[in-house]
């Protein structure tokens, strides 16, 4: 699950630059190669590793436990102690010190392009190639969000995958909708309101304010692209992203963007019992994988009817069903750490070893990044999961591709979508043109 804030890319590119080494230790890839596929780590010394990661729930890191367990069978000589609920800007801060662990996992990918332009992260290219690893196990997203400018400084943990949810009372015998169109059509069929025009059921909330509903998450339905080769915005110029936003205006529109605000602030915690699908105020809903889980938990909402299917795309673009938005849980090796061999070969266990991956996607209900382990039959998979396992794997799924302005890039797109569907843009195609301008403004003072 992704829980964890984001932070300030500014504050994160300033804090970057004065990144000091510590006590330097070998850099990885000093090392001699080996033959075959023998492992490197049975003939390293003994250390013990320290390794930070933000699982904090009793779930989430005895999970992790069993994880780390495996790869401490295989190498006694390894020991690995682990800080849970670590955050991006205390690894930060710690490279900084010159007091870096051994390994660093995030749970978001904003800051992947920072960590590889500065080298805070350790480029893995070499030991990759030494120890033969084939990447093509990956979806090309993954490989996409784990690597900038050519240095792939970190690997795909875990994955998260978007599709749609749906009630099934509330859907009362129709089929979830593949099309946009199907969606406008479906969501205005389901809404029930009350005579003065008060929304009491949504068949579904197109609001860019709503829970899951980010322009990240929403923009693989129509293909739209944020950035061009050059890594200048695409926001402006890509068509796609004007087709998305007209569909979604016509349908606040039709609720009426003051009744639908009064709705959408009226519903429960994202994270609590009293989500909004869990109660059966909204029939339909964007979100990630890790919504099974949760709805599992629940005492009320577990015996909820439901089911899960891809996004809906624009009609003509039709090539796009099955696909969505993914990212996830990166882990890499930090300048400055002490073991960073040792480090390597902790990080190639969780990232490739396909029981390790499979226990820890048993436990935390987040997709596993390797084509293995989403097809292992130890991997616990009902419907309603297997939906995201096609979603993570489809080869039209998306990312958002790593960007040394990330955060503030999301940020600027956002603020304009909060004008935008409450009627204050009033040419939309200068409005985005202006959402170029200060991406690319604050690009060029990032050195972009």
């Amino acid at each position: 699950m992704r829980f964890v804030p984001l932070v300030a890319a500014g504050s994160l590119a300033l804090s970057l630059t004065a990144c000091t080494a510590g006590t330097e230790a070998p850099p990885l890839g000093a090392r001699p190669t080996t033959t075959g596929t023998g492992p490197v780590a049975a003939a390293l010394p003994a250390a013990t590793l320290e390794l930070w990661h933000g699982f904090s729930t009793d779930a989430e890191t005895n999970a992790f436990e069993q994880a780390i367990a495996g790869f401490t069978k295989k190498y006694p000589q390894i020991k690995v102690t682990a800080k849970k609920a670590v955050q991006d800007d205390q690894i930060t801060a710690a490279i900084r010190g010159g007091k870096a662990p051994d390994v660093a996992a995030s749970f978001t990918t904003d800051n992947v392009a920072q960590w590889c332009r500065s080298g805070a992260f350790q480029d893995l290219t070499q030991v990759i190639e030494q120890d033969g690893i084939d990447l093509s196990v990956l979806p090309e997203a993954s490989r996409s969000y784990t690597e900038f400018e050519g240095k792939r400084c970190t690997m795909p943990l875990l994955a998260d995958a978007y599709g749609l949810y749906y009630n099934k009372a509330l859907m009362k015998g129709n089929e979830p909708p593949k099309t946009l169109s199907e969606l406008t059509e479906l969501t205005k069929k389901l809404t029930v309101r009350d005579p003065d025009g008060t929304i009491k059921v949504a068949g579904f909330i197109p609001s860019f304010q709503y829970y899951e509903n980010s322009p990240s998450h929403l923009g693989p339905m129509v293909g739209a692209k944020w950035y061009n080769p050059d890594g200048t915005s695409a926001i402006g110029s890509d068509p796609a992203w004007k087709q998305l936003l007209t569909w979604q205006k016509e349908l606040v529109d039709w609720y009426g963007y003051d009744n639908l605000e009064k709705f959408r602030k009226g519903l429960g915690d994202e994270w609590g019992s009293e989500h909004p699908f869990f109660e059966g105020k909204v029939a339909m809903a964007v979100d990630g994988e890790w919504r099974n889980a949760m709805i599992a938990a629940d005492p009320e909402a577990k015996s909820m009817d439901y089911g899960t299917a891809p996004l809906p795309v624009a009609g003509d673009k039709p090539d796009l069903h099955g696909s969505g938005f993914t990212a996830g849980t990166v882990i890499g090796v930090p300048k400055g750490a002490q073991h960073p061999q040792h480090a390597w070969e902790l990080i190639k266990h969780l990232t490739t070893d396909t029981d390790s991956l499979v226990t820890l996607s048993n436990a935390l209900r987040n997709v596993p990044t390797t084509k293995a382990a989403m097809e292992s039959p130890k991997l616990a998979k009902d419907d309603n999961f297997a939906t995201f396992l096609d979603i993570f794997a489809h080869p039209k799924t998306s990312t958002l591709p790593a960007s040394v302005n990330s955060v503030f890039n999301q940020d600027a797109f956002s603020t304009f979508l909060i004008q935008w569907e409450k009627g204050a843009v009033k040419d939309l195609g200068a409005g985005l043109a202006g959402v170029d301008k200060r991406i690319n403004d604050k690009l060029k003072l990032s050195g972009g």
